[in-house]
């Protein structure tokens, strides 16, 4: 019989769990800095460690929000809920990370995610009824795993809802050279002209770094703000103490432009390595000087060098901004969310809402997107 055990931190979940079901997504040490980061306050970290006759076999990291509805239902839904406060916000139980594309449950090998989906569903509605949250959100799983959820949907009746959809270009030979023939004409030569062009104002320096010091982390993080200031989706906001903390891991390589003439940072990207998948995971971009170097395509164009020469066959980069990254040669990556209301009627509702949900009402970039793959 299957039983779920809670461990409030990442720390006290079995070693062999995180070395043998979290190999090339974020794993321990991720999870270590998201409870490290000062985040407290928007989230409440716990992992459901699945056992088998005592033993563990899988685990499930989970976090608790109380999430703004507006960002994830149709601009005309999210009108209505302005009137009608007590629905804004949903305190949520999410099964996977903040901040991460896709969810993960990890299990060891012998054992299908459709055997433990049930059980741990029971689970979480448990918890959900003890931690007051209204909602139990697994939270954008992929394609592969769409068949067991379907079944989960099935016999404990949660309904389906899209998700922003995560973002990947496979990295064909023959380093940036060859990146740039996977692209169309038109946006090969689009990216060309930026290129030459960010050069004008002026030559930048470029330096991939790991665990950067104080100064430099300060910098950044003040880059990372304005980024973060000027986006349209705000799921949460990171603290200079996450920073701190992710900046330790080896997993972490900064990519840092900065003015060839006066050596001030003008824009970063953090990016992870985990075995042959790269993630270009968080910018931060001087605006004033942004638009006319067009920093974020010669961060990209770094970002993909970068990539070439750690052996990686594979960049991700997220949710969201699918404009640009439609004109740099990514693939859409489909996400879904699967969810359960604990009040009968609101579940009917949020489940009709969920219907109406598209590629088009998340983002109107997404259905071109989706149109050209």
């Amino acid at each position: 019989m299957l039983q779920v055990q809670w461990a409030s931190h990442a720390a006290s979940v079995p070693a062999t769990l995180w070395e043998s079901c979290f190999s090339g997504v974020e794993g321990r040490w991720w999870y270590e800095a998201l409870e490290e980061g000062g985040l407290e306050d928007q989230f409440e970290f716990a992992y459901a460690i699945l056992e088998k006759d005592g033993q563990p076999i899988g685990l499930a990291p989970t976090f608790i929000m109380n999430v703004p509805m507006e960002l994830v239902v149709p601009p005309v839904i999210a009108k209505m809920l302005r009137v009608i406060p007590t629905l804004r916000y949903q305190r949520t139980l999410f099964v996977g990370s903040p901040c991460s594309d896709e969810g993960t449950i990890g299990l060891l090998p012998g054992y299908s995610l459709a055997d433990i989906l049930g059980p741990l569903q029971d689970a979480l509605s448990l918890r959900a009824k003890a931690k007051n949250a209204a909602m139990t959100v697994w939270k954008d799983f992929g394609e592969a795993q769409k068949a067991a959820f379907e079944g989960l949907c099935a016999t404990r009746g949660l309904f389906p809802m899209v998700s922003f959809p995560g973002t990947a270009v496979e990295l064909a030979p023959g380093g940036f050279e060859g990146y740039l023939k996977t692209l169309k004409s038109r946006h090969r030569y689009l990216l060309k002209k930026k290129l030459k062009h960010g050069l004008v104002p002026g030559a930048l320096t470029v330096q991939i770094v790991q665990q950067p010091d104080e100064e430099t982390l300060q910098a950044l993080f003040s880059l990372f703000l304005q980024t973060y200031e000027k986006g349209k989706t705000k799921f949460e906001k990171l603290t200079y103490e996450f920073f701190q903390q992710i900046a330790l891991k080896p997993e972490s390589h900064f990519i840092l432009l900065s003015d060839g003439t006066t050596g001030k940072m003008v824009a970063f990207m953090l990016c992870f390595l985990l075995g042959d998948k790269a993630i270009n995971k968080f910018i931060g971009i001087d605006y004033q000087v942004g638009k006319q170097a067009h920093l974020y395509f010669q961060l990209w164009e770094q970002a993909v060098k970068w990539s070439y020469s750690v052996g990686a066959t594979r960049l991700d980069s997220g949710q969201t901004g699918y404009r640009v990254k439609r004109e740099l040669g990514h693939q859409l990556v489909a996400l879904d969310c699967y969810c359960r209301h604990r009040n009968p009627l609101l579940h009917r509702v949020f489940g009709a809402v969920a219907k109406g949900i598209t590629l088009q009402s998340l983002d109107p970039d997404l259905q071109i997107t989706a149109e050209e793959q």
